[in-house]
């Protein structure tokens, strides 16, 4: 796959400690495409000046809300595929090239699966798709889609799904899918989801959203 079709979209908020590196690493993959979700430090500055594309919301609009500017930006410039990487450093970018083989093998989504997750209700949201579709890991940040599938849905997000829903209608629609395991490495600021109690909220919020949207 050309790497000029490829889109990387990274969504960050205040990730000036890291989004320096992870653009320079993703950029040998393909277009680094950084949605800037109103960051109030010099996130947005810093990915320019190494390479990235740059949108920016003057609003926050959250991580789905991000990710919907950043596909909808990577399907604007023409790329074929797009991948999801976190800006926090725990994603390694080396392994966007595994991501890659998979879906040059006839994948049509690839779904990173952590060695390890921080929250309660990460496992009860993996216990529920790994037996209704499949999926290990749903809420991994680390993803790779054909176009044509973010195409055909017309969306990334609608619901808040933390990254989800994209996925899961891909499997509900019969798309190939691969699963790509890998060790998530510490990141750096504080967690996305917020700690404890409300990151659990958030995410059983998620899954009871994605079993209503599915049935």
């Amino acid at each position: 796959m050309d790497r000029s079709r490829i889109g990387i979209v990274i969504p960050a908020l205040n990730e000036s400690a890291s989004i320096a590196a992870v653009v320079a690493a993703a950029s040998r993959f393909g277009t680094p495409i950084v949605v800037d979700d109103a960051s109030t430090d010099s996130t947005a500055e810093l990915a320019a000046r190494y390479g990235a594309t740059v949108v920016s919301h003057k609003s926050v609009l959250g991580y789905d809300g991000a990710l919907n500017s950043g596909f909808s930006k990577a399907a604007e410039i023409g790329c074929e595929a797009i991948i999801t990487i976190d800006a926090d450093g725990q994603h390694d970018p080396t392994l966007i090239q595994r991501f890659l083989d998979a879906l040059e093998a006839g994948a049509d989504v690839v779904i990173g699966v952590r060695n390890r997750r921080q929250r309660v209700a990460e496992h009860m949201f993996a216990w529920y798709t790994l037996r209704r579709y499949g999926i290990t890991d749903p809420l991994c940040g680390m993803k790779a889609y054909r176009t044509a599938v973010f195409t055909a849905l017309g969306h990334f997000d609608s619901y808040n799904s933390i990254g989800t829903e994209l996925a899961i209608f891909a499997a509900r629609g019969g798309c190939r899918l691969a699963q790509v395991p890998f060790d998530v490495r510490e990141r750096k600021g504080a967690p996305r989801f917020g700690r404890a109690l409300s990151g659990n909220l958030k995410i059983i919020r998620a899954m009871v959203l994605t079993a209503w949207h599915s049935r």
